[in-house]
């Protein structure tokens, strides 16, 4: 039973971490979006890039508390991303551009596509096996 409370308790700083990262995106999405009215796709990839960096950072130390090699970590999580990001953008044109889908709307399932993809990927493979070896300070 410990063992599922924790795996809860887990999942909530995965989210709160993601709910942070989301505002980061959506931030930095508008920003592009609107004010330098950038395309599309380009504000999405650049406020993907930061969203992950700030998840990655926030998520190893606080909700995976991992002290695997950092290095190792982010490549792996790299990899994701080389498969999620030519995916998603691609997705993302043909829903604003093609099919004229509000842009805020398709941000929005693109995010928690990519919450519940990443937190499996991030539990499992990045930081399954080092998951609370960093020491508590």
């Amino acid at each position: 039973m410990a063992d599922n409370k924790k795996e809860i308790f887990r999942t909530i700083k995965f989210t709160l971490c993601s709910v942070s990262a989301a505002v980061i995106q959506m931030g930095s999405f508008a920003l592009l979006n609107e004010l330098l009215e950038l395309k599309y796709w380009i504000s999405y990839l650049i406020s993907l890039v930061l969203s992950v960096l700030w998840n990655f950072t926030l998520n190893r130390k606080f909700t995976f508390q991992s002290a695997g090699n950092i290095p190792v970590a982010m490549l792996k999580t790299v990899l994701f991303y080389v498969v999620f990001t030519p995916l998603s953008t691609w997705w993302t044109k043909v829903f604003t551009e093609d099919l004229l889908v509000n842009a805020y709307i398709v941000e929005i399932a693109t995010m928690l596509i990519n919450f519940v993809s990443e937190y499996l990927y991030q539990r499992f493979f990045v930081f399954g096996k080092t998951i609370d070896t960093a020491k508590k300070e």
